[in-house]
C-alpha cells in the first residue's frame, strides 16, 4: 500500500544568514582560551545570545557568570572573557583591580561605535545613542562615557522630549543590531529637531545586520510564514522577525530549536521563508529544515543577496594557538 504523499513546501533560505564575523571571533576566543589555558575559562555574560552555543562552550569547560565578583577567589588566576556585545569601561577597570587576566571578545564593529561615541564627546557634543534599553551592547556603549554625556533614544516619539545641554552640539550613534528602517525613522526625527546634528563618522549598524535584513526583505514577499532561527534575547534576530512581517510575510516567528515547531499550525504553509540571526549556528538551521522534511516534500530555494567574506582575527595572546576544525565541531552537533 502506497504511503500518502507529503504536501509540497518551498523553503526560501536566505543567504547570508547565521554567524557573522564578530560572533565567529568571539566563539573562537573562548575555544582557543580553553585550548591554551585549560578549563575553566570564565565568561562574563553570554558570549553571544544563543543557548546552543553557550551550552556547547559550557560542556567544554567555560563557566558563565553575571559579574566578575561571581568568580571564586581560588580561580582568580583563570582567564575571563568579555562577551561580543561589549562592556562598560568599569568592567576592565574592575578586572585590572582584581588582577584578573582578561580577554576582550567585543565585536570590532561594536568597538567602532564606542570610538564614535567617544569622539563626539571629545569634540564637545552631547551623545544620543539610538538603541534598546537594557541590551548588553547599549549598556556597554553608554558605559564608555559619563552618565551626563549620553542619552538613550529608543523611538521617534521620544525625540520631542529630549533635553540636551546644547541643541547645536549633538551627535548620535546607534546600536549595531537595530532595524535599519526603524533607525531611519529615529534619525529623521532627530534631524528635524536638531539642525546641526552630527552623524557618526561611518555607519553604526553593522554589515551583517544590514545584509540579513535585506535578504529577509526580498525573500518575505508572498511567504505564508517566515521563520527566524535565533534567541529571544538576540536583538538582531528579533529585528528579523519584524522585518519579515513588515515586508510581505503573512506571519513570522522566532524559533530556537526544531522541537518548538507546531506542525498543526504550519500544515497549510506552502512557501516558507527562513533565515537565522547572527549568533545562530547553521546546525540548528539544518535541524529545522530536517524537521520540515518529515512533514513536507521540501524544495530549497536559496535567496542570495550578498556575499560576506569578513574575518576578524583574535587577539595576539591567542594567535599562536592553532584552531583545528575539530575544536569547533561542537557547533555541528553530536558525532561531528
Amino acid at each position: 500500500m502506497a504511503l500518502p504523499s507529503k504536501p509540497p513546501l518551498t523553503i526560501r533560505l536566505c543567504a547570508p544568514r547565521g554567524f557573522c564575523a564578530g560572533v565567529d571571533r568571539a566563539i573562537q576566543i573562548v575555544v582557543l582560551a580553553l585550548k591554551k589555558y585549560g578549563a575553566p575559562v570564565y565568561v562574563r555574560h553570554e558570549i553571544v545570545h544563543n543557548k546552543f552555543v553557550v551550552d556547547g562552550l559550557r560542556d567544554r569547560g567555560a563557566i558563565f557568570v553575571k559579574e566578575l565578583s561571581d568568580i571564586p577567589e581560588e580561580h582568580k588566576d583563570r582567564p575571563v572573557v568579555f562577551s561580543a556585545h561589549g562592556v562598560p569601561q568599569s568592567v576592565p577597570a574592575d578586572a585590572a583591580a582584581r588582577n584578573f587576566f582578561y580577554l576582550d571578545a567585543t565585536c570590532p564593529l561594536v568597538s567602532k561605535v564606542h570610538k564614535q561615541a567617544m569622539r563626539h564627546q571629545r569634540l564637545g557634543r552631547h551623545v544620543l545613542l539610538i538603541g534598546h534599553a537594557g541590551h548588553p551592547e547599549v549598556i556597554g556603549t553608554m558605559g564608555q562615557l559619563e552618565p551626563g554625556d549620553v542619552t538613550l533614544v529608543e523611538t521617534p516619539e521620544q525625540v520631542a522630549g529630549l533635553k540636551v545641554p546644547d541643541p547645536d552640539n549633538v551627535g548620535y550613534v546607534t546600536q549595531t543590531t537595530l532595524s535599519v528602517d526603524d533607525t531611519a525613522d529615529v534619525i529623521a526625527a532627530l534631524e528635524a529637531r536638531f539642525e546641526n546634528l552630527t552623524p557618526p563618522s561611518s555607519e553604526s549598524i553593522c554589515y551583517a545586520t544590514t545584509n540579513r535584513q535585506e535578504a529577509v526583505k526580498q525573500a518575505a514577499v508572498g511567504t505564508d510564514m517566515f521563520i527566524i532561527v535565533g534567541a529571544p534575547n538576540s536583538s538582531n534576530s528579533m529585528r528579523l522577525v519584524e522585518v519579515a512581517k513588515r515586508h510581505g510575510a503573512k506571519g513570522s516567528m522566532l524559533v530556537q530549536r526544531a522541537s518548538e515547531l507546531d506542525f498543526d499550525r504550519l500544515k497549510d504553509v506552502r512557501t516558507l521563508g527562513m533565515s537565522a540571526g547572527a549568533s545562530a549556528p547553521e546546525i540548528v538551521v539544518d535541524e529545522i529544515i530536517d524537521a520540515f522534511r518529515q512533514h513536507f516534500d521540501v524544495t530549497i530555494d536559496i535567496a542570495l543577496t550578498a556575499e560576506e567574506n569578513e574575518n576578524f582575527p583574535v587577539m595576539r595572546d591567542l594567535r599562536e594557538t592553532e584552531l583545528l576544525p575539530s575544536d569547533m565541531a561542537f557547533l555541528n552537533g553530536p558525532g561531528a
